[in-house]
């Protein structure tokens, strides 16, 4: 009887323990600054213009044209590099 009444006392402590892990965790990525916006180049030929930019928060796609086929461009902000793009055929 006594090492199941500890056994429930552990565990119990272990569930408060992990939410307050939980909580933490969440007020600490809720409160944390939002990292400044990294400058980027965007390597592209001379008559390259921008026709429309989109994109979730984190990332952004930029639609380009001119300077060859129309193209969108798939940037991270965060760490300001280029992820990918695609060629659009005319």
């Amino acid at each position: 009887m006594r090492g199941l009444k500890a056994a429930v006392i552990v565990m119990g402590v272990l569930i408060v323990a992990g939410v307050a892990v939980i909580i933490v965790t969440l007020i600490t990525r809720v409160a944390a600054p939002q990292g400044a916006l990294a400058e980027m180049v965007l390597d592209e030929p001379a008559g390259t213009s921008i026709a429309a930019v989109s994109g979730p928060p984190e990332r952004l796609v930029v639609q380009l044209k001119g300077g060859g086929p129309d193209r969108a461009v798939v940037l991270d902000l965060g760490r300001g590099r280029r992820i990918g793009g695609v060629a659009l055929a005319r």
